[in-house]
């Protein structure tokens, strides 16, 4: 991503109107955030959290590199492929609680959508428990921020 060739293709998407989603794992998050601060006004979304190791509970250098990221104004985190990252046959809702508390501490209400990752969550549950783990964490927000998560800042974020 830190490739010329691939960042003068980045630096035409803004003049179309087009978003990047950015799918990366949690070792390339570094060279994300350095990519992510040379193009300020173009819109970036993490897809899947940046597939953090919720299986082995490795969150402390995950955590801290998304707050990272987090500090360009121009990316946002999509909430989606937790259930593909955790133990498949024996996760709980509350193992995605301490990597859902970083990326809204970090990104705001204002930055973080929804995502289903379906059907690729299949592989370790079915959509209503995937959306179920979302539902339960989002309760405790306002109404307000939990239209943007739902939808009002996808709506935003995609220009739809």
């Amino acid at each position: 991503m830190l490739n010329a060739d691939f960042k003068r293709g980045i630096s035409k998407l803004k003049q179309f109107g087009y978003t990047y989603d950015i799918l990366i794992y949690t070792d390339q998050i570094g060279y994300t955030t350095e990519f992510a601060a040379a193009f300020p006004d173009q819109p970036f979304v993490i897809d899947h959290l940046a597939k953090p190791k919720i299986k082995e509970g490795d969150i402390a250098e995950w955590a801290k590199d998304m707050k990272a990221i987090a500090q360009n104004q121009n990316v946002s985190c999509k909430v989606s492929g937790m259930v593909t990252e955790a133990d498949w046959k024996s996760w709980k809702p509350e193992d995605f609680t301490p990597y859902m508390d970083v990326v809204f501490e970090a990104f705001g209400a204002d930055r973080v959508m929804f995502g289903s990752d379906w059907p690729v969550c299949r592989v370790a549950a079915t959509y209503g428990e995937m959306l179920s783990i979302a539902e339960g964490y989002v309760a405790k927000l306002s109404a307000n921020e939990q239209g943007k998560f739902w939808g009002g800042n996808a709506i935003k974020f995609y220009s739809l």
